[in-house]
């Protein structure tokens, strides 16, 4: 990847997630340690980002996180979403999570004859015109930047559904299977679908190990089934099989 391209992204993916550490960068970008710090050096130096210890740090926070991290790992998420519509059955009440790897999921189950029901405003505009799939959007308090409704109605009215499928979102995965997210608003959103849900998979690309994240919002435990790429964390991925979770590389 030439620098410039490499620059770009470094910059959308702070902007999206606030902050990040030297080796996701690398493992997300695919490149070395040495070249993200040199990277970050010259990104500071030009003021684009904030060095901090271990990453690095956004210092603009008005541009659409939600487009910026879509650019990011675009193909693989995209073979993740082709893999997690295989797994649906028509006839199925769907519960889809926020993101931009959701949305493409819900790309993916287009023409199908299924209930679908999300707090996500992207997935709403993915399907709102194919007209053999129902479409449930949950109600609360709309977060822009991020395209998702959250707040006590949106957990409400997650009490009142039951899913036969959950696609579970995520900003990063630690070693030992648990799942992170970088926004404590979303996370009670998160626990009341995996409640709401027989099947609980959850999608994530090698970006998301480890990814980001300081809060915890469930663990290995409480998943059926992970879908990621070739080249995830082998140490976490072990975690994930020995809690009896079904691991599908895309």
């Amino acid at each position: 990847m030439l620098r410039d391209s490499r620059h770009e992204l470094i910059v959308r993916i702070l902007r999206a997630e606030g902050s990040t550490t030297v080796e996701a960068l690398a493992d997300r970008l695919g490149t070395s340690t040495a070249t993200i710090r040199r990277d970050l050096l010259q990104l500071d130096q030009a003021g684009q980002l904030r060095r901090v210890y271990g990453g690095a740090m956004s210092i603009d926070d008005k541009d659409d996180p939600f487009v910026d991290v879509a650019a990011v790992h675009a193909e693989e998420k995209d073979k993740i979403a082709q893999t997690c519509a295989g797994l649906v059955r028509d006839g199925e009440t769907v519960l889809l999570d926020i993101g931009t790897t959701a949305a493409r999921v819900a790309r993916a189950l287009r023409g199908r004859c299924l209930t679908v029901v999300t707090s996500s405003l992207a997935v709403a505009q993915e399907l709102q015109d194919s007209e053999d799939i129902q479409l449930i959007l949950l109600g609360g308090m709309v977060r822009r930047d991020y395209r998702s409704l959250v707040g006590f109605l949106t957990e409400d009215n997650l009490r009142q559904i039951r899913a036969d499928r959950l696609f579970l979102s995520t900003s990063g995965v630690r070693p030992g299977g648990h799942v992170m997210d970088t926004t404590v608003v979303e996370v009670p959103i998160k626990r009341a679908m995996i409640a709401a849900s027989n099947q609980v998979v959850l999608i994530a690309d090698i970006g998301k190990f480890p990814g980001t994240g300081m809060a915890r919002v469930c663990g290995a435990a409480d998943l059926d089934v992970l879908v990621t790429n070739g080249g995830a964390d082998a140490n976490t991925l072990s975690a994930f099989r020995d809690e009896g979770v079904t691991v599908i590389e895309a």
